[in-house]
């Protein structure tokens, strides 16, 4: 995923390696930056296209009713991102028409088309239940757009206003506790305040709809894989809570962006996507993060665990 991309019409190679360069690619995407080439015209339908085609098979106008190619065309499209693809392929998913009914993937098609401010979609949405589950193969996490890496340099994680000066007494009191907890794990201060704000808010008692629990929003499997007793409790919590982050720091290589990403949607879902999955809400809880830390790449101990396989394949890539 991050191996060197190439210009559809020039073929110029842009680098997005190395131990600084994948992350700050993937806060270029987080970001919005700038893309950095000009793809020129595209050869293949464009995406209203290939929904207007897949409608007409959907529904025979013109053509012989024939949904499975519908369900293809849709996916065509919703591939590249088209809320309309996107509605109409979960819709399909939803009601098993010319596809195998799945309300996970029919919901996470939805949201992503919900994302986009698709209004039909967000009605949908009530229809389907809180399941989810990844996109057909059809529909890849959206590539990272290419950018001009010297555009976004590294910067210090103390070099933009702390967030987290002037908390309230009661969050005060939490953020202690996870200052004398963080050099323990070797997690950067600003860090683990910020996983803990985006998680729970600084509330102890937080419990998710998921059955994650506390400051850091620990699951039951999380909590046990890092021995933690009760989850409820602030010094038990933030312990298993930075235990798990110090593993995922090593297992990216330091990259937040997916150290991130896998803490809310767990490291399965970002090793098969190669990346930041397409699901909104990791793809916003990556963004609340790094605007909280400021920085796309933290310090890790290489001794913790073995990193990603994708990881270490990108970097053998000759290409």
């Amino acid at each position: 995923m991050f191996g060197a991309r190439r210009s559809r019409r020039r073929g110029q190679r842009i680098p997005c390696r190395g131990r600084w360069r994948p992350a700050l690619c993937a806060l270029a995407w987080v970001a919005g930056g700038a893309v950095a080439e000009d793809f020129g015209p595209v050869e293949s339908p464009s995406p209203p296209a290939l929904v207007a085609q897949a409608r007409a098979f959907e529904h025979g106008e013109g053509v012989r009713r024939d949904l499975p190619k519908a369900a293809e065309l849709y996916c065509r499209a919703a591939r590249d991102g088209n809320p309309d693809a996107q509605y109409s392929l979960g819709w399909m998913y939803a009601i098993g028409r010319g596809v195998t009914r799945d309300d996970a993937i029919a919901g996470t098609l939805l949201d992503l088309a919900a994302a986009a401010g698709h209004p039909d979609a967000q009605r949908a949405l009530a229809l389907v239940g809180t399941e989810r589950a990844s996109v057909p193969d059809c529909v890849p996490p959206a590539p990272l757009p290419v950018v001009a890496i010297e555009l976004l340099p590294a910067a210090p994680a103390g070099a933009s206003p702390d967030p987290f000066a002037g908390l309230p007494p009661a969050k005060q009191k939490i953020a202690q506790a996870v200052a004398k907890l963080a050099p323990r794990y070797a997690i950067d201060l600003r860090l683990a305040l910020a996983i803990v704000a985006v998680e729970s808010n600084f509330e102890p008692g937080a419990r998710s709809p998921k059955d994650a629990r506390g400051l850091m929003q620990l699951i039951p499997d999380t909590a046990a894989r890092f021995s933690v007793k009760n989850p409820h409790d602030v010094n038990d919590n933030v312990r298993g809570g930075l235990a798990y982050l110090r593993w995922l720091l090593a297992y990216y290589q330091g990259q937040v962006p997916l150290a991130a990403a896998a803490y809310n949607a767990g490291e399965r879902a970002v090793d098969r996507y190669r990346g930041i999955p397409p699901y909104p809400e990791t793809r916003d809880y990556v963004q609340r993060v790094l605007r909280l830390f400021g920085n796309a790449w933290h310090p890790y101990d290489a001794r913790v665990v073995a990193p990603t396989e994708f990881l270490v394949s990108d970097d053998d890539d000759p290409s």
